[in-house]
């Protein structure tokens, strides 16, 4: 089959530059009954006529456009399905033509879930199957693709998503004369909270974990009041309650949520690089560096068995 994306070892992540055209996507998948006990997991491929392929859904960046939201926007466009985020599968990045000459393309992917949706045919994607991962590697075009593929198919399926924000603004310390723990964001702060609702609602969360000071409470409110969850209050996530009880806050994190949910959990920066550093050296997990954890942030954690798999950062929305 005719293809416009030439290889470039598909594995190699490039350093990305303005010549780099960025992109986001994921793999689609579902589970169906087998007829057994045992469910089958199928994925979607797409067919695109323009290039004669089939391939992982995919497409570019718009301006101002987070990897995040790109990569769902262009999934459920393709598609005609609504997903809810599982773990990230990492960064692709290849040559392709452009122009009469040569640029890179970088793809950053997400385990997706289907939930559900029906695909229309379009000029852009006319054929979608869904298949099992054996069935999908023997029709997908791209070895990129097979290996991501090959990535998705080697983990595990059913992961849990924690997602540790870290409060908005809340002004300073040094202004507030007040008890600490009852200082409250500021405009900033409450912009940042709402700001959030969009990115904690693209996993399925079931339950929200909150410090007890005022502003970690405000940070998560207009997540509850858009899923319908009260926030239970943990002393022990807080910069007064953490130190000595290190473990008992890990242990938090490693029994919530459930297979395919998510749990929020609100903390404050003297806990949440320290809490990270603990869980990625515990489960001998490469952590990004530096540890950040910017007013409005989120770092999504995947677990399975209890133990960490992935970590993600994502800087403050507003």
């Amino acid at each position: 089959m005719a293809s416009d994306e030439p290889e470039k070892n598909p594995s190699v992540v490039e350093p990305v530059g303005s010549s780099v055209v960025r992109a986001a996507g994921g793999i689609l998948w579902r589970t169906a009954n087998s007829g057994t006990d045992d469910l089958r997991v199928e994925v979607a491929i797409i067919h695109r006529p323009r290039y004669d392929d089939w391939s992982i859904p995919k497409g570019k960046l718009v301006p101002g456009e987070s990897d995040l939201e790109g990569a769902i926007r262009e999934v459920t466009e393709e598609t005609g399905y609504r997903v809810q985020i599982r773990r990230p599968l990492g960064e692709v990045t290849y040559e392709k033509g452009s122009g009469g000459g040569r640029r890179l393309k970088t793809v950053r992917y997400w385990s997706m879930h289907a939930e559900g949706g029906l695909f229309s045919p379009s000029r852009e994607v006319d054929q979608l199957r869904w298949l099992s991962a054996d069935e999908a590697l023997g029709l997908l075009t791209h070895e990129r693709d097979k290996e991501l593929l090959r990535r998705f198919a080697g983990g595990p399926i059913l992961t849990r998503s924690i997602l540790l924000v870290r409060h908005g603004s809340a002004g300073s310390a040094s202004s507030w004369s007040g008890d600490d723990d009852l200082r409250p964001l500021d405009d900033a702060g409450f912009a940042q909270a709402e700001g959030l609702v969009w990115l904690l609602t693209r996993f399925d969360v079931r339950e929200i974990i909150s410090a007890p000071p005022l502003r970690c409470l405000q940070s998560v409110e207009p997540l509850a009041s858009a899923v319908g969850l009260t926030v239970n209050q943990q002393a022990v996530l807080s910069e007064e309650g953490y130190y000595g009880k290190e473990r008992e806050a890990a242990r938090i994190l490693r029994r919530a949520a459930s297979d395919g949910t998510a749990t929020v959990v609100c903390s404050q920066g003297g806990v949440i690089p320290d809490l990270l550093g603990r869980l990625g050296k515990e489960d001998a997990v490469t952590l990004p560096q530096p540890l950040v954890a910017k007013k409005g942030s989120v770092w999504s954690l995947t677990f399975a068995g209890g133990k960490l798999l992935t970590a993600e950062y994502f800087g403050p929305i507003a």
